[in-house]
């Protein structure tokens, strides 16, 4: 959404100043997962594992990073590419008053308005993803747009590492400097995980991937996906003037232990007693981002 002639956005602060509560996200965060849980009871089948993978960035996205006007409203934008891990951004809209806890319980229900995928018109949700390797590209036209008509607004993107073997995200990725892009800022949520298997197995060549995004003109930083400030401190020490890319290094599934990194999690609901030991077993995730190779320059 944009701001507004008389509306003032106020930018998120870095964490060295005291004023972004890392205390408060990672209380956040598992109070979010335990919720998710709660929902992937109504279902016989959900992607809990990718939003466990990218929810602190989810988190570090709305609550750090994009500003609002005195009204709350946000004056950028988030596409969640990887749409798949919805439930995470759900679960932060709700939790900011967007979406209601009612559309959250219809979740994939006939009579509700939420799918297994983001969809725009919801609100809250800027482009309809899912079917992956679109995000980028999409928030590179919002950010030129937005460069074209002089408007001061900043388009977050968050990608997983299994679309980016879609062509298209290399393509945005080769344009966006060369547009003078500095409003564009791409987070990867990198658990070296796709739907069946390991990323490093399936295109070892894809690392290092640092080197690689900074050839094409990005500026680029490696960061634990699981700490918020971490993802909130890069983003406030970036040098700027060309477009920024985080690298937010993960563990699918992360916050229950028996789904860490298990590929049947990538689409599964718990039973009764996996929901159990799951509820019993969540606490606060602070840090241990994955160890995907590459992941650094």
């Amino acid at each position: 959404m944009l701001v507004s002639d008389t509306d003032t956005p106020t930018a998120s602060v870095p964490p060295r100043d005291g004023r972004f509560d890392v205390a408060a996200a990672r209380r956040r965060c598992l109070e979010l997962r335990h919720r998710i849980l709660d929902l992937s009871r109504n279902l016989a089948a959900m992607h809990i594992a990718p939003a466990f993978s990218c929810l602190e960035m989810v988190d570090a996205i709305y609550f750090g990073l994009m500003r609002r006007d005195r009204n709350g409203a946000s004056s950028d934008t988030f596409i969640l590419s990887k749409g798949h891990g919805c439930m995470a951004q759900y679960a932060v809209l709700e939790r900011l008053g967007v979406l209601s806890s009612e559309d959250l319980e219809l979740n994939c229900k006939p009579e509700g308005r939420l799918g297994g995928h983001p969809d725009y018109g919801t609100p809250g949700i800027e482009a309809s993803t899912g079917s992956l390797g679109h995000g980028l590209a999409i928030g590179l036209g919002m950010a030129y747009a937005d460069k074209l008509k002089r408007e001061d607004r900043r388009v977050f993107v968050l990608v997983g590492d299994g679309e980016m073997q879609e062509g298209s995200v290399w393509e945005a990725l080769m344009m966006a400097a060369n547009l003078g892009l500095d409003n564009l800022v791409c987070l990867l949520d990198l658990n070296d995980f796709q739907g069946l298997g390991r990323t490093s197995e399936t295109h070892p060549h894809f690392y290092p991937i640092v080197d690689k995004i900074a050839a094409f003109g990005w500026e680029v930083a490696s960061v634990d996906g699981h700490d918020a400030g971490a993802l909130v401190d890069a983003f406030q020490s970036r040098r700027g003037g060309v477009p920024f890319f985080v690298v937010g290094r993960t563990i699918k599934g992360r916050g229950v232990a028996f789904m860490e990194n298990v590929p049947i999690w990538h689409y599964r609901s718990p039973d009764a007693e996996e929901y159990r030991i799951a509820k019993a077993g969540l606490r606060e995730v602070g840090s241990g981002g994955g160890t995907a190779p590459g992941g650094g320059s």
